[in-house]
């Protein structure tokens, strides 16, 4: 769904639409937090014609204990009585089959590959912008708008995809796998907006999610022991073995390699090394902790696969652009060239540190906001140190 032209009859509303609000039908995914909640007040408090809806991913009945979740009992409760203090219908609909297939499973199945997964880009992929987006068109919705911290913007090809106005709150590095069919219908009201101007909303709509702490770690993972979450899901993976340096030698054991990812100092349990020792590999075939120096974690070539592109990238011509590798880091200048068969290859010419595989690699215009794709990183890639003596290339721009 393309949104329509301005007329003079029906001048663009805020979404977009040329229509008025109220003959404009909006699906507003409210987890129950005070992001989505001033979502729905936002747009129910412009005349739109809003449905909230809310999805009990796991049981509700266990993750009701559990504060700073998402998408649990009281969160249910919570975004419940947002929609009966806006006046609009709800649906909760039960996704946790479905939830548990396509993102715990996803989840288990990779860090038993020795990989750190990222269950959040996952569960906006598979469930929130999959199947919630086909339950929108289902309520013959204009659009589907949620409360993440993202922008939307209408270019010369279509809608663009952009990093939030505040830099602190941007939420782009998990929605690197949202489709431009996608972007179409889905609205992000809050991409322009600081979190204070959120809170000071919420309060002024005296909703109940005003001052509700933000949802913390990962919702599904109690008090942040995924290794526990993992093997319930995946008996026997976490299975003991050796930790070697670089070369080879053991140093010691490990419990299991999914208590570890790359770049982890902490709970090496080694001592008395000329310098401190970072994990630089995890090789679940042989079960070994593979760790060394922290220069040995600097990176300059990555391998992706399943990319997803928000713009036309020919194959094969390298593109100059700004690449962030993990969500809390700042972007890093670098190339992607597009390959066949929706990988690609990054080349970061300062470096990146502790590049772990099963993390999304995303690349934005550079000098800009705009994302223009990502991709999932899917193997350990050469070390600076290695890539010395490689022959320089020339990009085409």
């Amino acid at each position: 769904m393309t949104a329509p032209v301005s007329s003079p009859d029906f001048p663009l509303n805020s979404l977009g639409f040329a229509k008025p609000p109220a003959a404009t039908r909006v699906v507003a995914a409210m987890s129950g937090g005070v992001d989505s909640s001033v979502v729905a007040a936002l747009l129910a408090r412009q005349g739109y014609d809003v449905v909230g809806v809310t999805l009990q991913l796991y049981d509700h009945g266990a993750a009701v204990k559990k504060k700073g979740a998402c998408c649990a009992g009281q969160d249910i409760y919570d975004a419940k009585r947002v929609a009966e203090r806006l006046n609009i219908p709800h649906y909760v609909l039960n996704y946790e089959e479905r939830f548990k297939r396509a993102v715990m499973q996803d989840f288990a199945d990779s860090y038993a590959r020795g990989e750190t997964p990222i269950p959040c880009v996952r569960c906006n992929e598979r469930v929130k912008f999959g199947d919630l987006l086909e339950f929108a068109r289902e309520l013959n919705a204009d659009a589907l708008a949620t409360g993440h911290y993202v922008r939307r913007t209408m270019g010369a090809n279509g809608a663009e995809l952009h990093r939030a106005a505040d830099d602190t709150r941007d939420q782009s590095y998990f929605l690197f796998t949202t489709t431009g069919a996608q972007l179409d219908m889905l609205r992000f009201p809050l991409g322009d907006m600081p979190k204070s101007d959120v809170r000071a909303l919420a309060a002024e709509y005296d909703l109940i999610t005003a001052d509700k702490p933000d949802s913390q770690d990962i919702c599904f993972v109690p008090q942040g022991r995924y290794a526990d979450i993992v093997e319930k899901l995946k008996p026997g993976a976490s299975q003991p073995g050796e930790v070697v340096d670089i070369e080879g030698r053991v140093l010691g054991t490990h419990p299991g390699i999914l208590n570890f990812t790359v770049g982890q100092r902490k709970g090496l349990n080694l001592s008395g090394n000329a310098e401190p020792l970072f994990v630089v590999r995890l090789d679940a075939d042989a079960k070994r902790v593979v760790v060394g120096p922290r220069d040995a974690l600097r990176t300059r070539n990555i391998s992706l696969s399943n990319v997803n592109w928000l713009i036309d990238a020919p194959i094969g011509v390298a593109i100059p652009c700004a690449v962030k590798v993990r969500s809390m880091r700042p972007p890093v200048p670098g190339f992607v060239t597009p390959l066949e068969g929706r990988a690609a290859h990054v080349e970061l010419p300062a470096g990146e540190e502790a590049v772990a595989p099963g993390q999304a690699c995303v690349f934005y215009e550079e000098g800009a906001s705009r994302v223009l794709g990502g991709g999932w990183i899917v193997k350990q890639p050469a070390t600076v140190a290695a890539m010395t003596a490689a022959p320089e290339k020339t990009h085409a721009a």
